[in-house]
Protein backbone atom coordinates (compact mmCIF):
# COMPACT_ATOMS: atom_id res chain seq x y z
CA UNK A 1 0.00 0.00 0.00
CA UNK A 2 1.51 3.32 -1.04
CA UNK A 3 1.09 6.60 0.83
CA UNK A 4 -0.85 7.96 -2.13
CA UNK A 5 -3.52 5.30 -1.81
CA UNK A 6 -4.33 6.48 1.72
CA UNK A 7 -4.09 10.23 1.09
CA UNK A 8 -5.96 10.29 -2.22
CA UNK A 9 -9.40 11.90 -1.96
CA UNK A 10 -12.43 9.67 -2.38
CA UNK A 11 -16.14 10.17 -2.73
CA UNK A 12 -18.00 10.56 0.55
CA UNK A 13 -19.33 7.21 1.75
CA UNK A 14 -23.00 6.50 2.22
CA UNK A 15 -23.96 7.34 5.81
CA UNK A 16 -26.78 4.78 6.01
CA UNK A 17 -24.74 1.60 6.56
CA UNK A 18 -22.61 3.05 9.39
CA UNK A 19 -25.72 4.46 11.09
CA UNK A 20 -27.42 1.08 10.87
CA UNK A 21 -24.30 -0.59 12.28
CA UNK A 22 -24.25 1.79 15.23
CA UNK A 23 -27.95 1.22 15.80
CA UNK A 24 -27.36 -2.52 15.74
CA UNK A 25 -24.64 -2.04 18.37
CA UNK A 26 -27.14 -0.19 20.59
CA UNK A 27 -29.69 -2.97 20.03
CA UNK A 28 -27.07 -5.65 20.79
CA UNK A 29 -26.26 -3.92 24.07
CA UNK A 30 -29.81 -4.43 25.38
CA UNK A 31 -29.46 -8.19 25.99
CA UNK A 32 -26.12 -7.53 27.69
CA UNK A 33 -27.83 -5.09 30.07
CA UNK A 34 -30.63 -7.58 30.73
CA UNK A 35 -28.36 -10.58 31.35
CA UNK A 36 -25.91 -8.61 33.48
CA UNK A 37 -28.74 -7.12 35.54
CA UNK A 38 -27.64 -3.56 34.84
CA UNK A 39 -30.07 -0.65 35.07
CA UNK A 40 -31.90 -0.17 31.80
CA UNK A 41 -31.79 3.59 32.25
CA UNK A 42 -28.21 3.65 30.98
CA UNK A 43 -29.15 1.74 27.85
CA UNK A 44 -32.26 3.86 27.30
CA UNK A 45 -30.29 7.09 27.66
CA UNK A 46 -27.66 5.84 25.19
CA UNK A 47 -30.39 4.79 22.74
CA UNK A 48 -32.13 8.16 22.99
CA UNK A 49 -28.85 10.02 22.56
CA UNK A 50 -28.03 7.80 19.58
CA UNK A 51 -31.38 8.43 17.90
CA UNK A 52 -31.23 12.17 18.53
CA UNK A 53 -27.67 12.35 17.24
CA UNK A 54 -28.54 10.41 14.10
CA UNK A 55 -31.61 12.55 13.44
CA UNK A 56 -29.52 15.72 13.79
CA UNK A 57 -26.83 14.20 11.56
CA UNK A 58 -29.43 13.39 8.92
CA UNK A 59 -30.69 16.96 9.04
CA UNK A 60 -27.11 18.22 8.59
CA UNK A 61 -26.52 15.87 5.64
CA UNK A 62 -29.64 17.25 3.97
CA UNK A 63 -28.38 20.77 4.60
CA UNK A 64 -24.94 19.96 3.16
CA UNK A 65 -26.63 18.58 0.03
CA UNK A 66 -27.84 22.08 -0.82
CA UNK A 67 -24.39 22.65 -2.30
CA UNK A 68 -23.58 26.20 -1.21
CA UNK A 69 -20.68 27.23 0.99
CA UNK A 70 -22.78 28.57 3.85
CA UNK A 71 -24.76 25.34 4.12
CA UNK A 72 -21.54 23.31 4.10
CA UNK A 73 -20.11 25.48 6.88
CA UNK A 74 -23.21 25.13 9.02
CA UNK A 75 -23.16 21.37 8.44
CA UNK A 76 -19.50 21.13 9.46
CA UNK A 77 -20.00 23.10 12.66
CA UNK A 78 -23.17 21.14 13.35
CA UNK A 79 -21.36 17.81 13.07
CA UNK A 80 -18.85 18.96 15.70
CA UNK A 81 -21.63 20.31 17.88
CA UNK A 82 -23.45 16.99 17.68
CA UNK A 83 -20.67 15.19 19.56
CA UNK A 84 -20.28 17.98 22.09
CA UNK A 85 -24.02 17.98 22.82
CA UNK A 86 -24.01 14.23 23.47
CA UNK A 87 -21.00 14.64 25.75
CA UNK A 88 -22.68 17.45 27.70
CA UNK A 89 -25.84 15.40 28.27
CA UNK A 90 -23.83 12.37 29.41
CA UNK A 91 -21.75 14.58 31.71
CA UNK A 92 -24.84 16.23 33.19
CA UNK A 93 -26.37 12.83 33.91
CA UNK A 94 -23.08 11.55 35.35
CA UNK A 95 -22.98 14.46 37.81
CA UNK A 96 -26.29 13.37 39.32
CA UNK A 97 -25.89 9.59 38.85
CA UNK A 98 -22.31 8.50 38.00
CA UNK A 99 -23.11 4.88 37.13
CA UNK A 100 -26.02 5.80 34.89
CA UNK A 101 -23.94 8.40 33.06
CA UNK A 102 -21.02 6.00 32.69
CA UNK A 103 -23.23 3.21 31.34
CA UNK A 104 -24.86 5.54 28.81
CA UNK A 105 -21.53 7.05 27.76
CA UNK A 106 -19.87 3.66 27.28
CA UNK A 107 -22.82 2.25 25.33
CA UNK A 108 -22.95 5.34 23.12
CA UNK A 109 -19.17 5.21 22.63
CA UNK A 110 -19.43 1.57 21.55
CA UNK A 111 -22.07 2.42 18.95
CA UNK A 112 -20.10 5.45 17.77
CA UNK A 113 -16.98 3.30 17.38
CA UNK A 114 -18.87 0.80 15.24
CA UNK A 115 -20.25 3.65 13.12
CA UNK A 116 -16.78 5.18 12.73
CA UNK A 117 -15.19 1.85 11.74
CA UNK A 118 -17.89 1.18 9.15
CA UNK A 119 -17.49 4.72 7.80
CA UNK A 120 -13.73 4.27 7.44
CA UNK A 121 -14.10 0.90 5.73
CA UNK A 122 -16.71 2.38 3.40
CA UNK A 123 -14.56 5.44 2.64
CA UNK A 124 -11.36 3.56 1.95
CA UNK A 125 -13.32 0.93 0.01
CA UNK A 126 -14.17 3.59 -2.59
CA UNK A 127 -11.81 4.16 -5.48
CA UNK A 128 -9.68 7.32 -5.27
CA UNK A 129 -10.95 10.22 -7.37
Amino acid sequence: MSAGSVTSPRAAPNALLPAIGGGAAIAAALPVYLVAGWRLGGWALAAILWLASQAFGYLLLRLRAKGNLAAAGVAGVGMMTRGIAVMLVAFAVAVSDPWLGLAAALTYAFAYTIELLLSLVSYFGNEPL
